[in-house]
């Protein structure tokens, strides 16, 4: 099936995906009194005198804004607001039917970290959580930042913190698979944006593993002098010393290779170079750094992708429709590694039994929502 074809077709006949709807009906004027004037000037005279009731008394407690300014769209790049808003739709889709969270779309035409801040900043009280998406690298780690430092609502940059619970999860089932701890494991993470860089960083809090980090430039090495901050953290993780070495060295004795970042990045001699029965996580889309086939033909033990034709999807779907379910029951004010940790063991311990073909539960599975849930208290 032209699942491109098809999606501009159901866009086109539907006119957008999502819709808000009333929770009871206008069908007297009883209820219009009650829902309307008079009646709801006792309910916002009540939150005056009260704000902590806000949450009890409208949709806060069950809502939340998936936003984005369209500057990283899928593997699409920087598309701009208006191309970003079917991805904006298709989150809030996904919000409600895995987890029941009514979740509105919100496109920014604002680019700089001091923009969209303050733009966030004006609009939040309308919201109980924030959802980050889409926005470019280095930005989006300020933003982030600066919104969890400012607001008292849950805020989550989902490019990073959803991808790097399941890249998590499914590291955790895998290694069990292979007989080598993650804490002994060496990691090599080809893509230093924003899911490469929550991924080791999560990675490097759960184990402390050795990771050697590639970005566009070559190995991410403390003794390069062009390193943001966030790539100069990354360099600490690193234990080998690469600084004008050629870029293959960084494979050999490698136990797991994560591909973050485009299409023919990594390849079946760089595999062959690693450590027997290695963990290939090529997670490019919709095409990876290297086909599935490949990899195994290469002497992987485990693949998985991004996609869904193959076994092992990792998709940050699987993680924050649960995050952020139980962020809004448990009234969480600020999501922590602890959190995402915590996401991550309770997703791997959903598949009671690994396999190579299966290290992580599916997207559509029901246990996995109020698992992750559960957990984010």
């Amino acid at each position: 099936m032209d699942y491109g074809a098809k999606s501009i077709e159901q866009h086109k006949k539907l006119k957008g995906k999502i819709a808000i709807l009333s929770k009871d009906k206008l069908d007297s004027k009883e209820k219009l009194s009650i829902y309307y004037t008079p009646g709801m000037g006792a309910v916002s005279s009540l939150i005056a005198e009260h704000p902590e009731k806000v949450n009890d008394l409208t949709w806060r407690n069950n809502n939340l804004a998936v936003i984005s300014d369209g500057s990283a769209v899928l593997g699409l790049g920087n598309i701009g607001p208006e191309a970003s808003l079917p991805v904006m739709e298709g989150k809030c889709m996904l919000f409600k039917e895995f987890a029941n969270i009514d979740a509105v779309p919100i496109i920014l035409d604002v680019h700089t970290a001091d923009e969209i801040v303050e733009a966030i900043k004006a609009i939040h009280l309308s919201f109980g959580a924030i959802n980050l998406e889409d926005i470019a690298a280095p930005i989006c780690f300020e933003v982030e930042e600066r919104l969890k430092n400012s607001l008292n609502i849950p805020v989550m940059h989902d490019d990073q913190h959803g991808t790097a619970v399941v890249v998590l999860a499914g590291l955790i089932n895998a290694t069990k698979l292979r007989g080598v701890a993650l804490k002994d494991s060496k990691i090599v993470i080809i893509g230093a944006g924003a899911a490469g860089v929550a991924v080791a960083n999560l990675i490097y809090k759960y184990a402390k593993s050795n990771i050697v980090v590639i970005d566009s430039v070559g190995i991410i090495d403390k003794n390069r002098n062009d390193l943001n901050p966030q790539k100069q953290l990354l360099a600490t993780y690193n234990q080998g010393d690469y600084l004008n070495k050629p870029l293959s060295d960084v494979f050999k004795d490698a136990d797991i290779v994560i591909g973050l970042s485009k299409p023919g990045l990594l390849n079946e001699s760089d595999i062959k170079l690693m450590n027997k029965n290695p963990i290939i996580f090529s997670l490019a889309n919709p095409t990876p750094e290297i086909n599935p086939e490949d990899a195994k033909k290469a002497g992987a033990l485990v693949v998985a992708t991004g996609r869904a034709d193959y076994p092992n999807q990792v998709n940050n779907a699987l993680t924050f429709p649960g995050i952020f379910r139980g962020a809004l029951d448990h009234k969480v004010k600020k999501i922590t590694d602890e959190h995402k940790i915590a996401a991550a063991e309770a997703l791997a311990a959903i598949v009671t039994n690994p396999t190579a073909e299966m290290i992580i539960p599916s997207i559509l599975d029901k246990n996995v929502v109020p698992a992750i849930a559960a957990v984010i208290v």
